[in-house]
């Protein structure tokens, strides 16, 4: 059902707004409204431009708060307001200065990784660095060369080189290693390497001792600084938790305050007064549910600094009120598809517990199995219960009818010699009609159910135009009155027929299906008169006839195609039972000996897919057969101000 809204203005001293929101607003759910662009008619509003002085704590206090995890979720609220702005002050203090701290850390831990990276290619020459790079009469060039070049370095060059190549490393792309020559021949040896793509790598001289002894002190100064920002971790961990209660606390009032502080974005200030005693007062306007507004006023009515207004007839006026459900807790998943298709205005009814009722009634009609059913109720209500999932709500309701027409087709786990059928057996059931011969019974079954269901949602459609005051739709078109007097008549006429007694008299039949003819092709016209809008026909008779038969066709055509959409019913109920035949034939239960194994996934994979299929196919039935004759789906969502976000 739709909750009923009532529209306020809330006034008061300026200075009293917070208190408000925090005394009252806090409890009752309010979607608040521009005051300035609604209240039109008020003269001198002006916006509030004060800066939310809370934004930039709070969210200093969400940081920390998320530093503590999961654990520790103890709250003290009992600081006030001063003394939760210098605590967070505090912590931001140290906080920053051992995030500096360790910044320059990460940065000195990267540089000796750098330095280690450049070093550990030449681990295993057995040299002291620091001698080899000041040799007098002798130079030493580290650094890298591909493959490929090293080959042709060995086999052609190394006996006409006064060098000698000591090789370190090697992977599958370069040889790392360094080469001694004499100073007079450098520079030539220096341009035969370059020639072959040496790579030098300038290694610093401060190094003490062998490359394998440098890695190894490198590496115990990078532990060390990891060690360092190890403890500063630590450090910045204790100071969490040892506020922890109050940042918690001062996370959830800071959060309140910055919200009620926030509702000064839509609300509206007016000086009132002569100059000299000029005073400040706030305006909040907005829509509350019916039953809060009463309270609220009841609540407020001895505070003598908050001003209340109730405008009863404000839809008349400023537009559409906001949509807010509320339904019992067994259909409350269910509105998951109506919030898809889009809320009901508030002239419209509540789709949710129809949709409940017949979404799980076809689903089970067209997935009746006993054991699959039971499997869908009991794992889509445990997951509704720990997840609060709504569609794992909807599987287990559904799963319920599942059930229930299990039994009705004698069906577990596709065995169909276990149960005996309450009903009937969906393959096997069949009916003789007048002028078609036999028929499967679920199907005609299924389209007397479309049959029923679309004369229920004309009825629907007349009772949401009643309410629009809409006579145009409510009297003539093929969904309203005049619809439902011809498809009704012609429903009555069909049953009559099939089920062999006397149909109506060609009077009666020109009465009740030419009238209604009638009046959807001269439907506007028709509307124009009886809501006294003066309005000229633009387009010629001609255009106008042209476009009323096509309409006339297409409306026919809905007619039929709406009631042989919902065969489909019948088709899943026994294409259910022909695909469990096959898992019984693959699994060998039929010739009495089960892999049991083959039959447990072939159970899984039916009830799996075939459920996803039929979830698809009735919720299709539910927008295009129904919802397209009576439901519109163009209200807005209900948002107050202070919910918050799940």
């Amino acid at each position: 059902m739709i909750v009923k809204m009532k529209f306020l203005s809330i006034s008061g001293p300026r200075n009293d707004i917070d208190r408000v929101c925090d005394q009252y607003l806090s409890k009752y759910e309010m979607q608040l409204e521009n005051a300035i662009a609604e209240l039109k008619t008020t003269d001198n509003l002006q916006p509030f431009v004060e800066v939310n002085p809370y934004k930039e704590p709070l969210a200093k206090a969400e940081q920390f708060a998320a530093l503590l995890g999961d654990d520790n979720r103890k709250v003290d609220t009992s600081m006030s307001k001063e003394e939760m702005l210098d605590m967070i002050r505090d912590i931001n203090h140290d906080y920053v200065n051992m995030l500096e701290k360790k910044e320059l850390l990460k940065k000195q831990a990267d540089d000796l990784r750098e330095r280690l990276s450049v070093l550990e290619p030449f681990r295993t020459l057995e040299l002291d660095m620091h001698k080899s790079l000041r040799y007098k009469y002798m130079k030493v060039r580290f650094g890298r060369i591909g493959v490929d070049y090293y080959k042709r370095l060995e086999k052609y060059l190394f006996d006409d080189l006064n060098a000698i190549f000591v090789q370190s490393t090697r992977n599958e792309n370069y040889v790392y290693g360094c080469y001694f020559v004499a100073n007079v021949d450098a520079s030539r040896v220096d341009t035969v390497f370059n020639s072959l793509h040496f790579e030098r790598i300038s290694i610093p001289s401060a190094y003490i001792g062998t490359p394998e002894q440098a890695c190894e002190e490198l590496q115990k100064e990078i532990d060390q600084v990891q060690e360092e920002m190890k403890d500063l971790d630590q450090k910045i961990e204790k100071l969490m938790k040892s506020h922890a209660p109050q940042l918690i606390g001062a996370q959830k009032k800071l959060e309140s305050m910055s919200n009620n502080f926030d509702v000064r974005k839509l609300a509206a200030r007016i000086d009132q007064g002569e100059d000299d005693e000029k005073e400040e007062y706030y305006i909040l306007c907005g829509w509350m549910g019916e039953d809060d507004v009463k309270k609220f006023l009841k609540e407020s009515e001895k505070d003598d600094r908050v001003f209340v207004v109730v405008e009863e007839d404000r839809e008349k006026f400023f537009g559409e009120p906001p949509t807010k459900l509320k339904n019992p807790k067994f259909f409350k998943p269910f509105e998951m598809f109506i919030r898809m298709y889009g809320l009901p205005a508030s002239d419209e009814m509540d789709p949710t517990i129809f949709v409940a009722l017949t979404y799980t009634f076809i689903f089970g009609a067209m997935f009746g199995d006993v054991g699959q059913g039971l499997c869908l109720f009991v794992f889509g209500g445990l997951l509704y219960l720990i997840k609060k999932i709504n569609l794992a709500g909807i599987i287990s309701i559904a799963g319920l009818f599942s059930t229930f027409f299990g039994f009705m087709f004698g069906s577990l786990f596709g065995f169909e010699n276990i149960l005996e059928a309450r009903w009937l057996r969906p393959v096997e059931a069949m009916t003789n009609l007048p002028f078609i011969g036999q028929l499967n019974t679920v199907f005609v079954v299924a389209i007397a159910f479309g049959m029923a269901l679309n004369i229920l949602v004309m009825i629907f459609n007349v009772v949401n135009a009643a309410k629009k005051h809409d006579l145009e739709n409510l009297l003539f078109s093929h969904n309203g009155l005049a619809g439902l007097v011809f498809y009704g008549f012609l429903v009555l006429t069909i049953v009559l027929y099939m089920t062999g007694h006397k149909v109506p008299g060609n009077v009666m039949m020109a009465v009740f299906l030419g009238v209604p003819v009638l009046l959807f092709v001269f439907k506007e016209p028709l509307g124009n008169l009886v809501e006294k809008r003066h309005k000229k026909m633009e387009e010629g008779k001609v255009m106008f006839f042209v476009q009323a038969f096509f309409e006339l066709f297409e409306t026919m055509l809905s007619y039929f195609s709406n009631t042989i959409s919902y065969v489909r019913i019948g088709a899943f109920a026994v294409s259910h039972a022909a695909m469990m035949e096959v898992v019984l034939m693959l699994s060998g239960a039929t010739e009495g000996s089960t892999n049991w194994i083959v039959f447990v996934l072939g159970n899984i994979l039916v009830c799996g897919l075939e459920g996803l299929v039929v979830g698809i196919q009735v919720l299709r039935l539910e927008y295009y057969e129904m919802f397209s004759r009576f439901y519109r789906g163009t209200g807005r969502e209900f948002k107050p101000f202070n919910r918050k976000e799940q």
